[in-house]
């Protein structure tokens, strides 16, 4: 591939952690970003054993990648991560969290150990990072945070109950904390992305309670149709991941401040509506509140 890396760091050139980094959409911002000529930091799981290829790979595509280890599910891991970036760096510019893992099945039948898994990495994940990285950009007045979450955590399928709730936990998460960081400069958006052509369905567990789902077999064909109706959606362009990238790419070079708080990717099932109509009443919320000083993210310079 063709790459368009920087030799040295210029103006326009941000420092970037990337979560999720060994497949999907982190793999492909993390080459992408450096194609730019921005410095990324891949962060995953396992990065010298299990994703020690792919950290290889990674770091001979570009001089502006750097693979770190970081378990999103671990706080001390997350923690040393951060660390261990800002010894090299003055400022973290952006950080995306994209670690992500999905569920699919009869949703009464996986179990709360389940659940808790899904919430442990899709959102206390996002809030290690988030504490670790935050008080770095609000030191600096500056800096991007992008949630990586999905349609489906703003309207729900069948069958996806808890990774739904999950995604819809980092969406309510990150409205809030968007207010909050507005008055230091911080900036915090959100990716909805719709069904995309990467490797989550690689997370898929089956469900827990195989009695819940002995007793609900009709429920069997409906799974099965309903994903074989989500594997012909994945053949429309509109299922591109590249759209998610693009996306990243375009809220990171954006100016400071002019962000959408919301990005629905693709096959939406309406979320843009939704947005759209709720952004407003959102934001009235912190006017009756007297708290309007929170709806502009303070722009330094």
């Amino acid at each position: 591939m063709t790459q368009e890396t920087a030799t040295q760091k210029g103006d326009n050139m941000k420092t970037v952690v990337i979560t999720g980094s060994s497949s999907g959409f982190g793999k492909m911002s993390a080459q992408q970003f450096a194609d730019k000529g921005h410095k990324v930091y891949a962060a995953m799981r396992n990065a010298n054993s299990k994703n020690l290829e792919v950290k290889n790979e990674l770091q001979s595509y570009s001089d502006n990648i750097v693979v770190v280890e970081m378990d999103v599910c671990s706080e001390e891991s997350v923690n040393a991560a951060i660390a261990q970036i800002m010894d090299k760096e003055s400022a973290i510019d952006v950080l995306i969290n994209n670690a992500g893992i999905m569920h699919m099945g009869v949703t009464e039948a996986f179990s709360v150990e389940q659940a808790q898994q899904l919430m442990n990495t899709n959102f206390y994940g996002v809030i290690r990072t988030i504490q670790a990285v935050a008080p770095h950009m609000r030191k600096a007045g500056k800096g991007l945070i992008i949630n990586t979450t999905s349609v489906i955590g703003r309207v729900s399928w069948p069958f996806t109950g808890t990774y739904s709730a999950s995604k819809a936990a980092v969406e309510a998460y990150s409205q809030s904390l968007k207010f909050e960081l507005a008055p230091s400069g911080v900036e915090v958006v959100i990716v909805e992305p719709g069904p995309s052509g990467t490797n989550l369905g690689g997370s898929f567990q089956p469900e827990a309670k195989t009695e819940v789902v002995a007793q609900n077999p009709h429920l069997k064909e409906i799974i099965d149709a309903m994903i074989g109706s989500v594997g012909k959606a994945l053949e429309n362009p509109a299922t591109d991941p590249q759209l998610v990238v693009d996306a990243y790419l375009k809220l990171a070079e954006m100016d400071h401040g002019t962000r959408p708080t919301r990005t629905a990717i693709g096959l939406v099932n309406n979320v843009d509506k939704i947005n759209d109509f709720f952004q407003p009443l959102q934001d009235q919320v912190i006017s009756d509140f007297q708290l309007d000083f929170m709806l502009e993210t303070k722009v330094n310079g």
